[in-house]
C-alpha cells in the first residue's frame, strides 16, 4: 500500500511513491502537461499529470478549485530553473500515475486565499467552515491546540489536577450578566451558564483537593470588543489549597507565562526591573493605585513610557482659568509630538472628550520655544517647570489634563495608548508582562451612586474582618484593599486572582457592607458557606483568559480570530442562525 503523505513532507520522498489528498488550490495547463497545486493543512505541492497517463490526464481536465482529489506518483526532484523557494515542497512535483476526485466544489461564496481582498467579517463567519482554510485560520487553530498542551503539561508537572466542573450551576453576581436556562424539571427556576467555576473551585479546596486546574469554557452576556468575545470564552482556571498570600500563587504560574511568551510565541520579553513604580522585580509588582496616577490604567502597556507627569503643585496660584479650578493637572510629553498636524490634533481632542475631557491643552516645543495658545496664559516659572518636569526637548509636545483626578487619569491613560500607535512605539516582537496588585475592595458603581464590589465577593480583604468591621463611612470602605491581583500583557488584562475568602463570618461583614443580608447570602452561597463550616482551608488561585493572551501572542488585532467559530460583533452566530427562535411547544414544556 503506497503511504500517504502531506504536502510539506514530500520533500523527504524523493523517488517514492506516495499518495497524497487534498484541495486542488489551481490548475494550469501547459504545453500538454496539466499541473495542480495540491493543498492540505500543511502547505501546498505540485502535481504533474502528463497526456500518456490517459485516464489520469482526461479527469485532470475537468478540476476545478476547490475541488477535493487524492493522486499517486512518483516523487521527482524539478529540474534547474523551476524550483520555487516560497512552498516547503518547492523543490519537488509528484508526476501522478492515478488520480481520483472524491467530491466536486461549486464555486466559493467567498475567496478565502485573496488575502489582498477579503470578505467582510459577517461574510467569512457565515462561511467559516470555506474561511477556516485560509493558512492563516490554520496556523490559529494548531497555535491554539500548541499553547493548550504547554498549558496541560505545566500544570501536570506541578502537581495540579485537572478536573471538570458544571456547566449548569446556580446564578451568582460575578459582575456581567448570566445567561439563564429553565428546568423543565423544576418548574419556574433556572440553571446559570457559569461566569467562571469560583465557587465550585473553591469547593473542591474544602473537599481536600490540593492544587486544581481546567481549562475551562465560562459564560457572560457582556457586549463584545475588540478583545472581549461575546457569550462564551476560555481560561486556564486554578487554585491552590493552603495558600495564604496571593504571592504563593503569582511566583508558581509566572514561569508559564515566561514560556507562552518567549518559547511559543518566539518574542522578547522585556526586564521590567528597572520600572521606577515597580518592585524591581523583571516581571514587577505594582500598586493599583500607583499604576492608575502614572499610567492613568489598570492594564498599562509597559513597551513605553509616557507616564503621566503630576503637575498639580506647580499650578497651585495660577491665573489661567482652566487650571485654576482643576482638581488634579497632569501632562505627558509626546516624543516628537511637535510633528502632529493641527488636524491629528484636533482627532486627539475629539479622543480626549470621549473620555470626558472638556478639551486638550498643549504645548510643543519647536526652535526652543515653547508654542501654545495657551503659553500666554503661563508665567515663566509654570512654563520653566513643565519643561523640567516632563523633560521635554525641542521637537516634543506635552499635552495636558484638568479636572477630577479620576477623569484626569482617565482622559491621559487613554491618550498615552493612542499616541503610542501612532508613533507606533508598541512593538510587536515585544512582550512586557506585569502584576497589578492591593486592588480596592469596594468601589462606585458606574453610576456614581453606590459603593459595589471592586472585582468580587469571594477575595479576602486585606486586614480580614477586622478590616471590615471597622469600617463606617463610605470613605473607610473605600480604603479596603483586597488581596487580588492582575496580570497585564501589552495593555490587556490576561489574569486575575486573588486570595479566597474561606471565613463565614468575612463573607457576611463583606456583603453586609453594601447592605446585603445574611439571608440574601446564605441563598446565594449556601453551598459554599455551609462547606466553609466544616474546616475549610485557607486558599487562592487565579484565572488566565486563553483566548486574549492567544490573540496578543499571535498579533491578532481581534479576538474573535482566535476561535473556530466565532459570534460576530452583535453576538451573532451568523453561520449557524443563532440565537433563533424555538418551537411554541418547547417553550410550553419549559413553562414559558
Amino acid at each position: 500500500m503506497k503511504k500517504r503523505v502531506l504536502a510539506i513532507h514530500t520533500p523527504d520522498s524523493v523517488g517514492e511513491v506516495i499518495t497524497v489528498a487534498g484541495w486542488v488550490h489551481s490548475r494550469r495547463d501547459h504545453g500538454g502537461l496539466i499541473f495542480i497545486d495540491l493543498r492540505d493543512h500543511t502547505g501546498l505541492v505540485q502535481l504533474v499529470i502528463n497526456p500518456e497517463q490517459a485516464e489520469a490526464f482526461c479527469l485532470a481536465e475537468s478540476l476545478r478549485d476547490e475541488f477535493v482529489i487524492r493522486a499517486s506518483g512518483v516523487v521527482t526532484e524539478r529540474g534547474e530553473g523551476l524550483k520555487n523557494p516560497n512552498i516547503a515542497s518547492g523543490n519537488v512535483e509528484i508526476v501522478v500515475e492515478n488520480l481520483e476526485i472524491l467530491n466536486r466544489a461549486e464555486t466559493l461564496p467567498i475567496q478565502p486565499f485573496a488575502e489582498e481582498n477579503q470578505a467582510g467579517e459577517d461574510l467569512r463567519f457565515k462561511y467559516r467552515y470555506l474561511d477556516l482554510r485560509r493558512p492563516k485560520m490554520q496556523q490559529m487553530l494548531q497555535k491554539r491546540a500548541e499553547m493548550y498542551r504547554r498549558m496541560h503539561q505545566y500544570m501536570d508537572d506541578h502537581n495540579f489536577i485537572e478536573i471538570q466542573t458544571p456547566s449548569l450551576a446556580n446564578s451568582s453576581p460575578e459582575g456581567a450578566r448570566d445567561f439563564l436556562i429553565p428546568s423543565r424539571l423544576q418548574e419556574n427556576k433556572f440553571y446559570a451558564l457559569p461566569q467562571a467555576p469560583q465557587q465550585f473551585k473553591q469547593l473542591l479546596m474544602v473537599g481536600g483537593v490540593p492544587r486544581y486546574y481546567q481549562l475551562a469554557a465560562c459564560f457572560r452576556d457582556e457586549d463584545p470588543r475588540a478583545d472581549r468575545l461575546y457569550g462564551e470564552f476560555y481560561q486556564l482556571d486554578l487554585e491552590m489549597s493552603f495558600v495564604e498570600d496571593g504571592e504563593e500563587v503569582r511566583c508558581e504560574v509566572e514561569p508559564l507565562m515566561r514560556q507562552l511568551a518567549t518559547e511559543f510565541a518566539g518574542k522578547k520579553l522585556l526586564d521590567l526591573s528597572d520600572l521606577p513604580i515597580g518592585d524591581g522585580s523583571p516581571i514587577p509588582r505594582i500598586s493599583y493605585r500607583d499604576a492608575m496616577e502614572t499610567y492613568g490604567s489598570d492594564k498599562p502597556d509597559l513597551r513605553f513610557g509616557m507616564e503621566l507627569i503630576e503637575l498639580t503643585d506647580v499650578f497651585a496660584n495660577t491665573e489661567f482659568g482652566v487650571f485654576k479650578n482643576a482638581e488634579c493637572i497632569k501632562a505627558i510629553c509626546v516624543k516628537n509630538g511637535a510633528s502632529l498636524s493641527r488636524k491629528q490634533i484636533d482627532q486627539f481632542t475629539d479622543i480626549a472628550k470621549s473620555e470626558g475631557a472638556g478639551g486638550l491643552a498643549y504645548i510643543t516645543y519647536q526652535d526652543g520655544e515653547a508654542k501654545s495658545p495657551i503659553a500666554k496664559f503661563l508665567s515663566e516659572a509654570e512654563l520653566t517647570a513643565i519643561q523640567q518636569k516632563t523633560g521635554a526637548a525641542d521637537g516634543d509636545a506635552v499635552f495636558f489634563g484638568a479636572d477630577t483626578r479620576p477623569v484626569v487619569n482617565a482622559v491621559l491613560g487613554r491618550l498615552r495608548n493612542e499616541f503610542a500607535a501612532h508613533f507606533n512605539l508598541k512593538k510587536s516582537d515585544e512582550v512586557a508582562l506585569a502584576w497589578i496588585i492591593d486592588f480596592p475592595f469596594y468601589e462606585w458603581d458606574d453610576h456614581g451612586k453606590k459603593l459595589d464590589f471592586g472585582h468580587n465577593p469571594f477575595s479576602m480583604p486585606k486586614g480580614g474582618l477586622e478590616a471590615l468591621e471597622s469600617a463606617n463611612t463610605d470613605a473607610e470602605k473605600l480604603a479596603i484593599v483586597a488581596d487580588q491581583f492582575d496580570m497585564v500583557m501589552n495593555g490587556y488584562e490576561i489574569c486575575s486572582g486573588g486570595v479566597r475568602n474561606h471565613n463565614p463570618a468575612v463573607l457576611y461583614k463583606v456583603f453586609d457592607l453594601l447592605g446585603f443580608s445574611e439571608s440574601y447570602v446564605e441563598e446565594k452561597f449556601g453551598a459554599m458557606l455551609n462547606a466553609f463550616k466544616y474546616g475549610a482551608p485557607p486558599h487562592a488561585g487565579c484565572a488566565f483568559g486563553v483566548d486574549r493572551i492567544l490573540m496578543e501572542l499571535i498579533d491578532e488585532t481581534n479576538v474573535r480570530e482566535t476561535l473556530a467559530f466565532p459570534k460576530n460583533g452583535s453576538g451573532v452566530d451568523v453561520m449557524m442562525d443563532s440565537p433563533s427562535t424555538v418551537d411554541p411547544a418547547q417553550l410550553r414544556e419549559l413553562g414559558l
